[in-house]
């Protein structure tokens, strides 16, 4: 039974010893990822929604095929999981068997909101609310794996967070007058501090999980997304109107970051903003400098811009797919994703992150 007994502590030591030295090599030992149709790696395969990309050409260039990325290959998500260290990509909730949970999850759902009605016109989808729930469940798990709550909470600090909502609520509910009465209830200044007096709360939920280091992605040029530039606009042009709605929030979630960064009772914390509007516009209108040829219309659909239905089962995409910006209707291509990702993980211009990009806040 000594001998047993000896084997035992030799194999749990080396154990510890090969995870310690996997850990070793991230930046962080844990990601979570809380979002919606940009960063949903498969949370919707099983759902009943119109909102899902478990079929080709989503993924045609992805290495895995079709897994439920909106996107021909990969995610800003899968970019970051990258440059932090990770020899694999984060798997998604639905899919996780419980064995990974501590390098992290992604909670990531399409058609998801801020607010618990967005996108309920395409069916079932996981709103923000129900990400929080399903992380506090995973905290469980960490903090059963981990043998308490105490080391739990000193693991997951060290843990980077990424949290993108936000432009559902504006594409998917209060620019849809004839679904949702949004528009008619609220200006837009309302409605937007509405949703970031509730997107304030949930955040705070988030800390309250645990979280420390938080990344908070703003929206790109919703108005220049080939869905709406095929509703709305006769020409080339962006839709304004949709582009003020979105800045103004942009707006506002930068200074919430401002404020819960001079918030003494999250001195233990760090907030950023990522500035994906200013990004995708710098590329809109110089697509040259970024290798892009083709930006105001998607690989993949049909109608006016590739706008008019997104990509559907079997569709024939654009062949050089490296150079256009936008994917299908909605999303952005693997290329495009890639420079949103490395411009701010490690900031090219002062714009691209404040108050620090990703790669200083994980060593915070």
């Amino acid at each position: 039974m000594a001998c047993v007994h000896k084997i035992f502590l030799v194999i749990l030591f080396y154990s510890v010893f090969l995870q310690t030295c996997v850990i070793a090599k991230h930046q962080v030992p844990c990601y979570f990822i809380f979002g919606d149709s940009l960063v949903d790696h498969g949370n919707n395969n099983r759902l009943v929604t119109l909102a899902k990309a478990v079929y080709l050409p989503h993924g045609i260039d992805y290495s895995s095929g079709p897994t439920g990325r909106f996107c021909n290959g990969r995610t800003m998500a899968d970019f970051y999981a990258e440059y932090l260290g990770f020899s694999s990509h984060i798997p998604p909730f639905a899919s996780s068997n419980g064995s990974n949970i501590l390098r992290g999850l992604n909670y990531a759902s399409a058609a998801a909101g801020i607010r618990s009605e967005t996108g309920h016109h395409l069916g079932d989808r996981i709103t923000f609310d129900q990400q929080l729930k399903n992380h506090q469940m995973t905290m469980s798990s960490i903090e059963e794996t981990l043998g308490g709550s105490h080391l739990a909470s000193a693991y997951l600090k060290k843990c980077f967070y990424h949290v993108g909502f936000g432009s559902n609520d504006y594409l998917n509910n209060y620019f849809i007058p004839a679904v949702y009465e949004t528009s008619s209830m609220l200006t837009v200044e309302d409605f937007t501090n509405d949703l970031i007096q509730q997107y304030s709360s949930q955040i705070m939920t988030l800390y309250n999980y645990g979280a420390r280091k938080v990344a908070l992605h703003g929206l790109g040029p919703v108005g220049c997304t080939p869905y709406e530039m095929s509703r709305h606009s006769s020409n080339d042009s962006c839709v304004e109107y949709i582009n003020t709605a979105v800045q103004l929030f942009n707006l506002k979630l930068k200074l919430l970051v401002d404020e819960f960064n001079s918030d003494p009772s999250l001195q233990d914390a760090k907030f950023t903003y990522l500035n994906l509007y200013d990004l995708s516009m710098e590329a809109i209108k110089h697509p040259s400098a970024f290798g892009l040829k083709v930006v105001n219309n998607a690989c993949c659909g049909t109608g006016l811009h590739n706008g008019a239905l997104t990509c559907l089962s079997f569709e024939v995409p654009c062949t050089d797919r490296n150079t256009y910006l936008f994917w299908d209707a909605y999303h952005s291509t693997e290329t495009a994703n890639k420079i949103a990702a490395r411009r701010t993980y490690r900031a090219e211009k002062p714009s691209d992150a404040h108050p620090v990009d990703i790669y200083h806040l994980v060593r915070l």
